[in-house]
This record gives C-alpha cells, structure tokens and sequence, in this order.
C-alpha cells in the first residue's frame, strides 16, 4: 500500500527575502573590495602590457584624471597602501552600487507611468 503526500503537506521551503540578499551581496562585496584589493596584481594591467611588448610605452601621455583623488587605485592623502587600496575599492563599490540604484530608480519610474489603465 503506498500513500501519495500532496504537495500542500510538503515542507516549506525557507525563503531568503530580497532586502536580505541585498544587504548580504552589499556586505560581502564591501568586504572584498576593503579586503582582496590590497592583493590585487601590481604587474601592467592588458593596455600597458601590450603597449611595452610592442615598444610605445613611451608614447603614452598622463590622462586628465591622473590628479584625481583615486588615481591609480588608491586614496590621495593615505599613506598606508593596504588602508588607501581598500578605501579606493570601497568608495568604487558604493559609487557603482549608487548608479545602479539611480538606473533601476528610473527604469522603474519609467515603466510606472508608461502603462495606461
């Protein structure tokens, strides 16, 4: 004799909430950026490489943003490298995550007032 157990009798499922995975994804992404950063490589990124294989490093000129307060990746004014690497990671993250949240902000509002009841 076999006894078939309906779908409503299984057990629920524990449900993580969206604000949860937000905040959660936020932290752990904060703290790669504060953290992992430091350990980032130091050789040439792809262009700068390239450019000393093929011999026109020297053509290369300072970009306009070379003053800027996270040029080069790090926090002008910080002298500890490990300190002045995370902050530069930590400020990116959260500049990022802002645009993102201005982006879906107005993807939103736009798709509200587009429809027509």
């Amino acid at each position: 004799m076999t006894t078939d157990v309906s779908r409503s009798q299984a057990p629920a499922k524990a449900r993580v909430s969206t604000r949860t995975l937000l905040i959660v994804g936020a932290v752990v992404t904060l703290l790669l950026a504060a953290v992992v950063s430091y350990y980032a490589s130091s050789s040439p990124d792809g262009l700068e490489h390239v450019a000393g294989s093929l011999g026109f490093e020297s053509a290369a000129k300072e970009h306009h943003a070379a003053d800027s307060p996270f040029a080069d990746y790090a926090v002008t004014g910080v002298s500890d490298a490990r300190l002045s690497g995370g902050l530069a990671g930590v400020v990116g993250v959260i500049a990022v995550g802002l645009v993102m949240a201005a982006v879906i902000w107005l993807v939103r509002r736009s798709s509200r007032s587009g429809t027509t009841d």
